[in-house]
């Protein structure tokens, strides 16, 4: 089979399409045919050695959707979708035409969902799960969620919504305003970040209790606009891991901060919640993800270049010939 493999990491010149032996499942797996893999910035991330902890030689990849081809007869031909802190680092991951993966660690994809869409949603809506159902949200409460653009930002406008909050969206340019719009949301134009506190109130006069920031460059001027009691969410951090706020303003407000890592959880407590979001999608209470952008996996070199250079907005599913 086709499958993206590195054997060293720091460049992703590491990187190259090879034709490997398919893989056999052990005892308790079964072997998926992907018919589509997402790619996330952490999969780029982790070719430039960005994770210590991951053995090598590995083909790259978390999420994907496919038909169980091998295993136990009961589950052959059923249409699953996965993800995992596991894949891609200690074991092989998505980004191959086939893929070994624990029985327990899929989830019945949801039929209203294409391969392509249902691949799509592993890392971010697990992700914006975790950092809406840590942080305590409520049927009623204001929630910020800053860099709505991403993929991990609109799951958390999704989910918050679902979640019965409050949703507005910050995000960078004028058009990703007008595409909020458009899908029902209010959204704010990020721009100075001591405006960031005058903005949110305009919607929530007595601040956002909750503020998730995707980005993590706007950890400091966050505090501002928050609630009493309110709390901040973020997954990401500025160069060097390091951010300043305010902590005399922060523990006044009673306000607190969670760290989100979405590589806490294996590919079995990733199954449970990818079952509830099914749920939900068949039910009509999340509405389907957008069509991410489709490329083939023989491409896949190439495409990792390109998200290294320029993260933009687009959600990436790798897709067989």
């Amino acid at each position: 089979m086709k499958a993206l493999r590195f054997d060293h990491t720091g460049s992703l010149d590491a990187l190259s399409l090879q034709t490997i032996a398919p893989p056999r499942p052990q005892p308790g797996e079964v072997v998926v045919e992907v018919c589509a893999a997402g790619l996330n910035p952490s999969d780029v991330k982790n070719v430039l050695g960005r994770f210590p902890y991951t053995t090598l030689p590995r083909t790259p990849g978390r999420d994907f959707a496919g038909v169980v081809i091998d295993g136990p007869a009961e589950m052959i031909g059923e249409e699953v979708w996965g993800t995992g802190k596991e894949f891609g680092f200690v074991r092989d991951g998505s980004h191959a035409e086939r893929i070994a993966v624990p029985q327990d660690g899929i989830a019945p994809k949801p039929s209203l969902l294409t391969f392509a869409q249902a691949a799509s949603c592993g890392v971010p809506y697990t992700t914006a799960w975790d950092a809406l159902e840590r942080s305590g949200i409520s049927p009623g409460e204001g929630l910020l969620v800053i860099g709505a653009a991403g993929a991990v930002g609109r799951a958390a406008m999704a989910l918050g919504r679902w979640c019965g909050a409050q949703v507005i969206g910050a995000v960078r340019r004028p058009a990703q305003v007008e595409q909020l719009t458009a899908e029902g949301f209010e959204a704010i134009l990020l721009g100075e970040s001591e405006d960031l506190s005058t903005a949110v109130r305009r919607y929530y006069p007595a601040g956002a209790d909750l503020i998730f920031d995707t980005t993590g460059a706007w950890l400091g001027p966050s505090v501002a606009a928050l609630a009493e009691f309110g709390r901040i969410a973020t997954i990401a951090a500025p160069p060097g891991g390091v951010s300043e706020l305010p902590l005399l303003d922060l523990y006044r407000r009673g306000g607190s901060i969670i760290g989100i890592n979405s590589l806490l959880y294996d590919s079995r407590a990733c199954a449970a919640m990818l079952d509830r979001f099914s749920i939900a999608f068949a039910t009509g209470l999340l509405p389907p993800p957008p069509p991410p952008q489709e490329r083939l996996l023989s491409e896949a070199v190439k495409v990792y270049r390109e998200l290294a250079g320029d993260a933009g907005s687009h959600k990436i599913v790798f897709v067989p010939a």
